[in-house]
């Protein structure tokens, strides 16, 4: 990304295209408290005009995916988009708890474009298909369901590069870099914007509502900047040279050009301000 284009992205907003991302539709009168079975956040307070994020996690408490939910504008179902990786297997981790609920999950991947368009917290925008949504990036946003035969309400999206960058920028977590079967929701950072603690059970509650009760969690997410680039997946060390975390996600400042990334390390050592790689080089903690 150029330092001018992230400037426009800032001033002026983009349009990101994130139609490849897996998309289902849930239907039938039991669909909000079977999925509220199902997902760390509250189903109940999903709506047509904004996402709700949540994360589906396992026994252990640990993520499966994460997506984002919103209610149908025909009050008849909700829709459901997840990393389009997870397709499969999330669509059969949903399917598999479907036992006497009246609900039916159909997959509609292919049925729907799905856009993101950041802009400005001035814009006016405000279409009737658009859904607030500013945890795709942490910034302010909304969402367009698009059918697949209607026309891309951009003819030049950001590229994916330069939405992984921005996403780095922004420490966004996200599947499978940060978020995935070794991470506990909080480690991630995503206990406010993702999770209900008043909602009741859930597949995983016990162990994640123990987190929120102890504040105690093995690792958690850090934003650094070095001085050369470093590849994800190189391991932090501690003074004792005792492996405490890794690189989760790199990429290099637009106005800067230094490197940034994204890493998982230790709870204990996640307020340094600094911390060494593997390879002798030194991360520094990025505000």
């Amino acid at each position: 990304m150029t330092a001018e284009l992230y400037q426009t992205v800032l001033a002026q907003g983009a349009w990101i295209n994130l139609s490849f991302r897996a998309k289902w539709r849930l239907s039938g009168a039991d669909r909000v408290r079977y999925l509220n079975g199902q997902v760390t956040n509250d189903v109940r307070t999903a709506s047509a005009t904004a996402a709700l994020h949540a994360c589906v996690t396992n026994l252990k408490g640990k993520i499966e995916a994460d997506i984002f939910i919103h209610a149908a504008p025909d009050g008849q179902s909700l829709l459901l988009d997840a990393p389009a990786d997870l397709r499969d297997p999330l669509g059969m981790r949903l399917e598999r708890y479907i036992i006497a609920d009246d609900a039916v999950l159909e997959d509609i991947t292919d049925e729907w474009q799905l856009w993101h368009h950041i802009a400005p917290a001035t814009a006016t925008e405000t279409p009737t298909q658009a859904l607030i949504n500013p945890h795709r990036f942490h910034l302010p946003g909304t969402d367009h369901w698009l059918p697949l035969t209607a026309p891309a309400p951009a003819e030049v999206p950001l590229s994916e590069a330069d939405a992984e960058t921005l996403r780095i920028l922004q420490k966004v977590p996200a599947y499978p870099h940060e978020l995935n079967p070794e991470t506990f929701p909080q480690e991630a950072g995503l206990e406010t914007t993702a999770m209900s603690f008043t909602k009741g059970c859930y597949i995983g509650q016990e162990i994640l509502s123990r987190i929120k009760t102890t504040g105690k969690m093995p690792r958690r997410l850090i934003a650094w900047t070095a001085d050369i680039p470093l590849p994800p997946g190189e391991p932090l060390l501690s003074d004792e040279g005792k492996d405490i975390g890794h690189i989760t996600g790199t990429t290099l400042h637009p106005l800067t050009s230094a490197p940034i990334g994204l890493a998982m390390i230790k709870q204990t050592a996640a307020d340094a301000p600094s911390w060494k790689t593997a390879s002798g080089q030194t991360l520094t903690a990025r505000a």
